[in-house]
């Protein structure tokens, strides 16, 4: 009789993970569909996947037979009080030498293993580039003055040809598809001027400028141009100045005021946590492992916890500091973001960038806090939404979940709390943030219909699965580690269409 309440857990049980569980199935990047179907196919067969032949019955049977990536074993919290080493850093070079990084990944080094998929090889050709400081171009913008010339170097990059152009996973975030195009078009160029002309005037028509950035900003603007759709920068050019400076001051006051009481007992928890989830934060990508990114992180998500007691810290909020840093990282450095050593900038720099991600994801999170308090509602009711919508645009998918018992709050929870990072590759995600930050209510409202055309993009791979773990395990690792920024526009352009025919007809989509 136990083993059978057990088993029917998940189908009464409505309540959803708490604040401080861990997201289910989490996972970076997207599995290779092409690595992972060869593996499938030629691979020896692993416990999980045998386990497989036996049809999962419930999602407590599916969750009892899989590990979690993010299972890294949290014994390493009982020393957490006495201060846990970080990796430590080579030291910054002096101002007049190269910044560079190098990366050399073999194809002999397997890529963590996911929910017992299996290890697949990601094949990367060793190259070495130097990565080159640059100017602010939002600098030019504030009329911020420099006390000289920025260093230039000269980019070195040696790589042989792969079969597929190698996407990165930050670097050239704006122009680089998958189809790998050629980047600066002469429509791109003319829409760049475009930016470029509103930004300059005395008073920035922001109506305009969402206008042109809903089909994507161009990466020279687009830090400037997030600061004033997120609402963090004023329109008049001649405030802009001074604003940044006392925002910036005022966060860095939040920092002397609370940060020494991380480790008072009543604080002891949120940071315990916030400790445990960084390094877990796009473990894949070099930048986010550094000791001082790790820092900064830590630092950013403490305050807004402490300014934030109705809902505090939840698993989830450290993945969207990410798109918000490397924005406006990308000022600074012109190429190879995602290998960047941060402690070669100035300090006023890095302090800068810091609090500028700290205010435009707090502005984020003032639309979809009810994301995160108590029992998280906000997102119960986007995935009752998202299955009333999908029940009407497209039923088979809708009854081929309900014949295999799979529950929309079993995938859809995470792609509702961590805005999709988990499923897009971070280039897609500030692709589709442009969008977000155009679109009213972006965040909250229009990302339900992303998620349903999301959804719908894989009816066939959904429909050719014929049993309960099977489709979990489809949906928890949608292959898109090639997706760029055609199809991020096709994502979103169904999505306005989904938006178009339901938002303002709500009963449209309700039985």
């Amino acid at each position: 009789m136990t083993t059978d309440n057990k088993i029917q857990f998940w189908k009464r049980n409505t309540k959803v993970p708490g604040s401080i569980q861990p997201v289910y199935g989490a996972q970076h990047p997207p599995l290779d569909p092409r690595i992972h179907k060869t593996f499938l196919k030629d691979g020896p067969k692993t416990n999980a996947l045998s386990i497989k032949s036996k049809k999962a019955s419930s999602f407590h049977e599916f969750a009892r037979s899989t590990s979690d990536a993010w299972d890294i074993g949290d014994d390493e919290d009982d020393d957490f009080l006495g201060g846990p080493t970080l990796p430590s850093l080579p030291p910054p070079p002096p101002p007049s030498a190269h910044i560079s990084s190098k990366v050399a990944v073999t194809a002999t080094n397997p890529a963590p293993q996911f929910h017992g998929w299996g290890r697949e090889k990601l094949k990367t050709d060793c190259y070495q580039s130097n990565g080159r400081v640059v100017k602010s171009q939002s600098e030019a913008q504030l009329s911020t003055a420099t006390e000289g010339p920025p260093v230039r170097n000269t980019l070195h990059k040696q790589q042989s040809l792969p079969l597929r152009p190698i996407i990165p996973l930050i670097a050239r975030i704006s122009d680089q598809n998958a189809s790998g195009a050629p980047p600066m078009t002469v429509r791109e160029k003319s829409r760049l001027e475009k930016f470029r002309q509103l930004l300059a005037s005395p008073n920035t028509d922001l109506e305009e400028l969402r206008k042109h950035s809903w089909s994507g900003i161009p990466r020279e603007v687009r830090p400037i141009t997030w600061r004033l759709l997120s609402g963090y920068l004023p329109a008049n050019m001649e405030r802009r100045e001074l604003v940044l400076r006392r925002k910036r001051e005022e966060y860095f006051g939040f920092i002397q005021q609370y940060y020494d009481s991380r480790n008072d007992e009543h604080h002891r928890d949120t940071y315990r946590q916030i400790h445990i989830d960084i390094p877990r934060t796009n473990p894949l990508i070099p930048l986010f492992q550094q000791a001082s990114v790790q820092e900064v992180f830590e630092r950013i998500l403490f305050i807004w916890a402490i300014r934030h007691p109705a809902s505090g810290y939840v698993q989830g909020i450290n993945d969207l500091v990410t798109p918000f840093f490397v924005v406006f990282l990308s000022e600074f450095v012109e190429e190879d973001v995602e290998n960047f050593d941060v402690s070669a900038l100035p300090l006023d720099t890095q302090r800068n960038i810091e609090a500028d991600s700290f205010w435009c994801m707090s502005k984020l999170l003032d639309g979809i806090q009810d994301n995160y308090t108590f029992a998280q509602p906000g997102i119960q009711i986007k995935v009752k939404a998202l299955e009333e919508l999908v029940s009407r645009i497209d039923e088979d998918v809708h009854n081929h979940f309900s014949k295999y018992e799979v529950e929309y709050l079993q995938f859809a929870f995470r792609w509702m709390n961590n805005l999709l990072m988990r499923e897009l590759p971070l280039r897609c995600t500030i692709r589709l943030w442009d969008t977000y930050q155009a679109e009213a209510e972006g965040f909250s409202h229009f990302h339900l219909y992303v998620c349903a055309a999301f959804l719908i993009k894989w009816r066939k791979e959904i429909l050719s699965m014929v049993d309960f773990q099977g489709l979990l395990m489809l949906l928890q690792n949608l292959p898109t580690i090639h997706w760029g920024n055609e199809e991020v526009g096709l994502l979103l352009a169904e999505a306005y269409r989904l938006k178009y025919m339901f938002a303002d007809a709500p009963n449209h989509y309700r039985r």
